[in-house]
């Protein structure tokens, strides 16, 4: 059964060393296939972020969300080795949707070229 989530206050040491998050991310079958099938903005978004990096953004929060909150509770859930890839994305990408307005934006990093 579906449920609300809000955002968890994660400690210092949950984020460095992200372990067991299942707690902090919808079951598979919670998540609408929207954010299973790769293609919301916030599935880019997490995209961005796991394997660029994102340089800035500009999160708007929605009413009653404290942003470095919800940021912290998905660096936990995108850094731990726990779930599979596909799982992570899906409930990162819904959660966002959750948490934060559409007209939000982000920069992606730009990697250095080596020689």
């Amino acid at each position: 059964m579906a449920k609300d989530w809000l955002p968890t206050a994660v400690s210092d040491l949950d984020l460095a060393f992200p372990a067991s998050v299942s707690h902090l991310m919808p079951e598979w079958s919670d998540i609408p296939q929207e954010f299973k099938r790769h293609g919301s903005k916030w599935n880019r978004f997490f995209s961005d972020m796991f394997f660029s990096g994102i340089s800035s953004a500009d999160l708007q929060p929605n009413e009653g969300i404290e942003a470095d909150v919800a940021l912290r509770h998905i660096r936990v859930i995108s850094g731990s080795f726990e779930p599979k890839h596909e799982h992570k994305e899906a409930a990162v990408a819904y959660l966002m949707s959750q948490w934060f307005k559409d007209s939000s934006t982000w920069e992606v990093k730009q990697k250095a070229h080596r020689c």
